[in-house]
């Protein structure tokens, strides 16, 4: 692995990824989670509709993925 490759803080790609799923569709799609910060938005490939976390959760991949976000999981977020 170069430098130029490693992601932030280190985390290895497999461990800050999640597979979202559109609830308007269906479709799924496996995306990289940011590691210091919670995602509000996302447009599923497929519909294009614009996903916005569920009331009670601090963002869409707590709602609408396979694996809550990094800061939710290390307890760093502050919602």
């Amino acid at each position: 692995m170069q430098i130029t490759d490693m992601q932030p803080l280190d985390v290895p790609v497999a461990a800050r990824t999640s597979r979202l799923t559109c609830p308007q569709c269906g479709f799924t799609k496996a995306e990289v989670m940011p590691t210091d910060a919670c995602q509000y938005f996302y447009e599923c490939d497929d519909c294009h509709v614009r996903l916005t976390p569920k009331p009670g959760d601090c963002c869409v991949f707590c709602s609408y993925g396979d694996v809550p976000c990094p800061p939710k999981t290390d307890g760093s977020c502050d919602c």
